[in-house]
């Protein structure tokens, strides 16, 4: 993928829409394409007020994500009511997906896929199926854990563990990973992959708790498969020539395939097919023979589906026991420990969580009845108390006082199971606050969750290096 700073390939332009039924700008984008001028309406759910510099703002990083990945995605699409968060976001996720590191591109994506499917989030799984392809992966990994390399089939007990009750890892899971075999992980390597799995799950959180998953399955999200970044006309060409042959074999084979019960009942196991839009776009197959059918679940992607999130209240005290920061804090140990073995990203990582405490909310602490960063702060410690991790200095009654029922339970519901998440959940809680707020709210949720996830997969490893 191109940087993000690079709209090399294409030129594009923001401007207001004029249809009222539109709901976002739109983005005039032009390529080495042949036929018209291309035009993507961003459906933003509502329109949020805006000083003008804070309308170019996210009409520019659209503009740039849609340069680097060629299309906006919903999530980008939320995120926007909130630029500088959106920027810390994409800068750092662009490092982790497309920049220099341990982990090859396709792996990376895979990761991504695994790390998802533990929530059942189709927007995200099928979304890196796509760009795994994009990227060289091989078609037959899609079929399942079963047909990926036993190394990275290894990494599933660490990423059911962080998914749903991370306080079990141990430092013997990370020794498990390093010990010396023709399958063994590299330290860098294996902080990579923790950072991307907490990353994916914390993302899923924010896709169900917005919305966005819902929205995918309904077929209301758009992407622009056309323009991907492309380098050159060449490519492009390249492109629409394979499209139009994928189409071209499909209608060829539309007479010789058997009936739709008869495929379900079949080798629909195991196949995929991977479209975005629900129905259209962009179409690749995982069978040499070129069949192409739908997925019919995610559970080839998922070991252990009953092993879920457990009250930490509930956990077998004499071999957990309760995470304090005082003893081992991001910004203390963990941060050093990223940016050592995985260069930079640790400098990306804490840019982000420190934007997210500097967002302004203002408003939502106001009805609450207390200042901006005592509301903040009560949220990030209820969800991080969750994960039975404690901070020593903060009064937990200000849980409880500050935050209600009706928000405290959406909260978990997002944090800890987000798959049981539905749209009636997100316009019930805080019916009197605007859509930009509840995106906060579910920003604070993403970046609190991966920090916990984060502060004891590195913890294991600190562990495993001074044993």
């Amino acid at each position: 993928d191109a940087p993000l700073s690079s709209a090399s390939s294409l030129a594009a332009t923001a401007v207001a829409c004029g249809n009222p039924c539109c709901r976002g700008p739109q983005v005039k984008a032009s390529s080495c394409w042949s036929g018209p001028a291309l035009t993507l309406r961003l459906c933003l759910p509502r329109v949020v007020k805006m000083t003008s510099s804070d309308q170019e703002r996210p009409q520019f990083l659209f503009v740039k994500a849609l340069a680097s990945r060629g299309r906006l995605e919903a999530v980008t699409q939320q995120m926007g009511y909130h630029p500088q968060y959106l920027d810390s976001f994409l800068k750092m996720q662009h490092y982790l997906l497309h920049m220099d590191g341990p982990l090859p591109f396709a792996c990376r994506h895979y990761i991504a896929i695994m790390a998802a499917a533990r929530h059942q989030c189709w927007y995200l799984v099928n979304l890196h199926m796509l760009q795994f392809l994009r990227v060289g992966g091989d078609p037959q990994w899609l079929r399942g854990l079963d047909f990926i390399p036993p190394k990275l089939r290894n990494l599933n007990e660490i990423n059911k563990i962080l998914a749903h009750r991370p306080w079990l890892i141990s430092k013997e899971h990370i020794e498990k990973l390093l010990k010396i075999s023709e399958q063994s992980w590299s330290l860098a390597e294996l902080v990579h992959a923790v950072v991307l799995v907490a990353h994916y799950h914390a993302l899923a959180s924010f896709v169900f708790g917005c919305g966005c998953e819902q929205e995918w399955l309904d077929g209301r999200i758009v992407y622009c498969l056309l323009i991907q970044s492309l380098d050159s006309c060449v490519e492009l060409e390249s492109l629409r020539e394979r499209i139009q042959r994928i189409h071209l074999e499909t209608e060829g084979r539309e007479e010789m395939r058997p009936p739709p019960q008869d495929r379900e009942e079949g080798n629909l196991k195991g196949s995929v097919l991977i479209s975005p839009m629900g129905g259209g776009g962009l179409f690749f197959s995982s069978d040499f023979d070129g069949e192409i059918v739908r997925a019919t679940d995610l559970s080839c992607y998922v070991q252990d589906p009953n092993f879920g999130y457990q009250d930490f209240a509930r956990r077998d005290e004499e071999q957990t026991q309760i995470f304090r920061v005082q003893d081992y804090s991001w910004e203390d140990h963990g941060f050093s420990l990223v940016n050592r073995l995985y260069s930079d990203v640790g400098h990306l990582l804490d840019e982000k969580f420190r934007t997210v405490d500097g967002l302004q909310s203002n408003a939502m602490a106001k009805r609450q009845g207390c200042e901006s960063s005592v509301f903040k702060r009560g949220i990030w410690n209820y969800i991080h108390c969750m994960f039975g991790i404690r901070y020593d200095d903060y009064d937990y009654a200000e849980v409880n006082h500050f935050l209600e029922r009706m928000l405290k339970v959406y909260i978990k519901t997002v944090t800890c199971y987000p798959e049981k998440t539905n749209p009636e959940m997100f316009s019930q809680f805080w019916k009197q606050f605007k859509h930009s707020e509840k995106v906060h709210v579910n920003l604070l949720i993403l970046e609190a969750r991966m920090q916990a996830e984060l502060l004891y997969a590195l913890q294991a490893i600190t562990q495993y290096m001074i044993s």
